[in-house]
């Protein structure tokens, strides 16, 4: 039991944050803001064209796309939520971009899924731009996806590096001949 506590702790409470952070944010936006309207603090006026909290639903998948997939992107999140808890014990703990990246993915899949099983639809609120409105889930899933890309970049490079010293420590490195002086 106590092995099993130990390697999902962080995945758990990294998640447990990103949903408390995102259905508080969302509950925020419901309760003080009318559906389709937006809001920014009056000395932020200036920011409207560029930034703004819009109340949005959204039954697709993130930033709005794939409209009407609600059910389809419910099961899938099942399903994610369920690989990931599968898989996050079998990565090395030296491999903290991809536990990072697998519990930023899973706070974000939840933190969706939840409005999705209990109000019907996704909240969102961020409005950046021409960029479709999102939320907190949908950022910790492209953060999560932005983090794992790097973290794979990182473990490729330190790979080819010891792999390059290696071979340059190796004295029978094949096509070079040996000094016989």
């Amino acid at each position: 039991m106590k092995k099993t506590i130990k390697n999902y702790w962080g995945i758990f409470m990294i998640a447990a944050l990103i949903v408390a952070l995102d259905q508080w944010t969302k509950w925020w936006v419901r309760t003080n803001i009318a559906a389709g309207e937006s809001w920014l603090p009056d000395s932020l006026q200036w920011l409207s064209p560029y930034a703004r909290i819009v109340h949005w639903y959204n039954r697709g998948a993130a930033f709005g796309m794939f409209q009407e997939g609600n059910m389809v992107f419910t099961v899938l999140a099942f399903i994610v939520i369920a690989a990931i808890i599968y898989y996050y014990p079998q990565i090395s703990n030296a491999d903290w971009p991809l536990r990072l990246a697998m519990s930023m993915q899973m706070g974000g899949a939840m933190g969706n899924l939840i409005d999705r099983l209990t109000i019907g639809h996704v909240t969102d609120f961020i409005s950046i731009g021409t960029f479709p409105v999102f939320n907190v889930a949908d950022s910790s899933i492209s953060v999560g996806c932005v983090v794992l890309l790097l973290g794979v970049w990182w473990q490729e490079r330190l790979a080819r590096k010891a792999k390059a010293e290696a071979q340059a420590a190796s004295p029978d490195q094949p096509g070079e001949v040996e000094d016989p002086a």
